[in-house]
């Protein structure tokens, strides 16, 4: 098989194909190429002609080679290209047309060469512009050659050669681009400046550079690859673009600071990235945005962090709540740029938490109301602020709960009733005064609002156990006293704090509950009794009946009843033993009350008192005038509490003596006075005492320290009994960690505990190993 040299004609045949010859067709192909790229006006049969050219010269050829090779092998010449005529007149037809947009390229390098600033932009795009749509024409023309020639010799790995459009792109960056991209870069970077100075530019200039720059991004090694690689965008202008960014910035915001506020800097920050954001979306590549936004976030803001971190104190002092949202906004766009706002901030409320308290610690201290009021306002200042300003972002409000822990645990209250558990007391009797009858009950939607806020309080205690005694203590007299002031907002306390901690911190207090249902039962049940046996009570007598292992109340001493009450308190003992054998009653009369009824007076008074104070009043139906001895006697009440009790009634003036009332003896004669007035028809004698109240403030905390040792215990037994065999250390950290949700316990408590269940044989110490305990099953 021969072939001919570089014009491509093949040797005649006379049983073969006309061949074309390359030189027959180039002339006017070249003509209609020459008009392309001139940009001259080309009608549609005239395209068809030059395409028709190229196709039927890549054709003859081929099927000459064709009916010829088919008994010969192909063998491979120099430069790795395949023998055979349809490949040789491809190459010949494409270094041709390589070499025509080579001088055209060249030709047009002499006008732009000496152009700087905006007229070398001027004429880059607008020549970029038109040889490319020029270039897509061309790629028509020649696509049978890019569909087979081209293809082939890519397919069996030939280099450095192209689809026709992708050959133009490679000769306009070999020839053009490499020698005029420096200046074009450097006018695209002086337009953007002379923009981000606040002139108005034309932004197309700089969009055709970034299409063309994209464009040339071509993938070498895979030519068939569709899209640019974005090579040439990233190496000629994009790495240098940064470059001058950060260069432009710094400047710029060094500059700024050094003659205006941080916060109004802050503004400025803000302007320019959303300014460079658009930059991106307007002409620039959109990959370009994520490196620019980096490099502004350096420059803009992490440079400046200090400067940041001290500001952000005097906005907090200041309370400039959309200066410190701007803030986190901008420092939030740093990796881990907010962990030092989260310490000033945590600092900052738990200062002002303690400051506020330090105000109205001495009235805070016996005032619930105030105390609890002062922690809310407080906590909803900075709620507010962490919800706005901060988004809520979780790292904030973890600082926001770490800092009303700190403050609300221990302050001034605190250190006053030299006591970590006063925080939970006071919750608990602030929810006392918001569920107690009075006059100042707000409507139920006012006080489900202000439960809600409570339990924000309650959140941060770390004494849950506390408030857990005191709140059972006073919920206990609500019920027994009647003085709730809805069951439904006692149900809806009890189910919130049932949320917070679980079944069993509330099991008590429900059971309390169910006791008061079935005591209504009860009464009912023993009125019936009463009738059917025609015996009735000379007396309105009614009962609740108390599980002992669910009610915080103590056993009363015993004293003499009165005769008036004896009848009727046995004839329910008897009938609630018929009902129940085997349960025993322990009657609380320092729980019950009464009515009594005077005929002494000008008046006709229904006076409101305890059991003791009815058991000294009905002596006077006897005799008008008694020493306390004899008092004490009659009743067999405690002295000091029947001295309270006389106390009491003195002050009222329903008695008299001439002893002061602070100083009763056993001789000290106290009388009935019959000249007693008040405006009230019905009096409420029914006092606490104090003693009373001081014993049951003691008894309250001796049962606190007494169920923490049981807990802890609990929890070592559990932890040792899983574990077996456990170090000192682990175990306490365990221990601290399991009971943390109830209440905080001190590591010498833990210690003891460990100590008495040794003692017990649950633990032992391990033998020849340090601080080490094994669990004894």
């Amino acid at each position: 098989m021969s072939h001919k040299g570089p014009s491509g004609g093949g040797t005649g045949n006379p049983g073969a194909l006309k061949q074309i010859n390359l030189d027959q067709i180039w002339g006017d192909l070249h003509e209609g190429i020459e008009q392309v790229y001139s940009r001259q006006y080309m009608p549609k049969p005239r395209y068809i002609v030059l395409y028709t050219h190229v196709y039927n010269y890549c054709t003859s050829v081929h099927q000459q080679i064709s009916s010829r090779s088919s008994s010969s092998n192909t063998s491979k010449n120099k430069k790795g290209q395949v023998g055979g005529g349809a490949q040789l007149v491809g190459l010949e037809l494409y270094k041709r047309l390589r070499e025509f947009l080579r001088n055209y390229l060249q030709k047009l390098l002499k006008d732009g060469v000496d152009l700087m600033d905006e007229d070398v932009l001027q004429f880059y795009t607008r020549q970029w512009e038109e040889y490319q749509f020029s270039s897509k024409v061309l790629h028509g023309v020649c696509s049978y050659l890019n569909r087979h020639w081209v293809r082939r010799e890519c397919e069996e790995g030939c280099k450095g050669i192209y689809e026709i459009y992708q050959l133009a792109l490679v000769t306009w960056r070999d020839n053009l681009f490499k020698q005029l991209n420096k200046q074009v870069t450097n006018a695209v970077l002086k337009l953007i400046e002379r923009e981000r100075s606040g002139e108005t530019i034309n932004t197309r200039l700089v969009s055709g550079v970034i299409n063309c720059y994209v464009e040339l991004g071509l993938n070498e090694e895979d030519p068939s690859a569709r899209g640019p690689n974005l090579s040439v965008y990233k190496e000629s202008f994009e790495n240098v673009f940064l470059e001058d960014t950060e260069r432009f910035y710094t400047r710029e915001s060094t500059d700024f600071l050094a003659q205006n506020p941080v916060t109004e800097y802050m503004k400025k920050a803000e302007q320019r990235l959303v300014e460079e954001q658009r930059r991106v979306q307007v002409y620039l590549h959109k990959t370009t945005l994520e490196r620019l936004g980096k490099t502004l976030e350096r420059v803009l803001i992490e440079k400046h962090l200090e400067i940041f971190h001290s500001e952000f104190q005097h906005l907090l002092d200041a309370d400039k709540n959309l200066d410190i949202g701007r803030m986190y906004t901008l420092v939030a766009r740093i990796p881990d740029g907010l962990g030092e706002l989260r310490n000033l901030l945590e600092s900052h409320i738990a200062n002002q938490g303690l400051a506020a308290i330090d105000k109205c610690a001495e009235v805070a201290l016996n005032d619930p109301k105030v105390y609890v009021s002062t922690i809310l306002e407080v906590h909803k200042k900075y709620n507010a602020l962490v919800l706005i300003s901060f988004n809520n972002d979780s790292g904030f409000v973890a600082a926001l709960d770490k800092a009303c822990g700190r403050f609300i645990n221990a302050n001034a209250v605190t250190r006053l009733a030299n006591s970590s558990s006063k925080s939970p007391e006071l919750l608990a009797k602030y929810c006392d005064l918001l569920l107690k009858k009075s006059s100042k009950n707000p409507e139920e939607a006012e006080l489900e609002d202000t439960l809600n806020q409570v339990m924000v309080v309650f959140k941060y205690i770390e004494d849950k156990d506390v408030f857990q005694k005191f709140y059972s203590k006073m919920l206990a007299k609500r019920l027994v006293q009647h003085m709730s002031a809805s069951d439904d907002a006692e149900a809806s306390m009890i189910s919130k704090l049932k949320q917070a901690c679980g079944f069993e911190y509330t099991s008590k207090l429900q059971r309390m509950f169910q006791d008061i249902g079935v005591s209504k039962d009860l009464n009912e049940q023993f009125r019936k009794h009463l009738v059917n046996s025609n015996e009735p009570l000379d007396i309105d007598f009614s009962i609740q009946v108390l599980s002992s292992g669910s009610w915080p109340f103590q056993q009363s001493f015993t004293f003499q009843l009165p005769s008036e009450l004896v009848r009727s308190v046995q004839r329910f003992t008897t009938f609630y033993s018929g009902q129940h054998s085997g349960r025993k009653l322990n009657w609380l009369y320092n729980m019950s009350k009464g009515e009594l009824l005077t005929n002494c007076f000008k008046n006709r008074y229904t006076l409101q008192a305890s059991t003791f104070q009815m058991a000294v009043l009905l002596q006077f139906n006897v005799s008008t005038s008694w020493t306390v001895a004899q008092l004490q006697e009659n009743t067999q009440i405690k002295p000091d509490f029947l001295v309270q009790v006389l106390q009491i009634l003195l002050k009222a003036k329903l008695l008299t003596s001439d002893d002061d009332e602070s100083d009763l003896q056993n001789n000290s004669v106290v009388s009935l006075f019959t000249g007693y007035k008040n405006k009230k028809l019905r009096v409420n004698i029914n006092i606490p005492m104090k003693t009373e109240l001081k014993l049951e403030q003691e008894t309250t905390h001796k049962h606190i320290e007494e169920d923490r040792k049981l807990l802890i215990q609990a929890a070592i037994v559990r932890i040792m009994k899983m574990r077996k065999v456990l170090k000192h250390q682990q175990l306490v950290a365990e221990v601290l960690n399991q009971l943390a949700p109830r209440f905080k316990p001190r590591v010498h408590v833990i210690k003891k505990c460990i100590d008495i269940l040794i003692e017990k044989e649950y633990l032992e110490r391990t033998e020849g190993q340090k601080d080490t305990y094994s669990y004894l099953a």
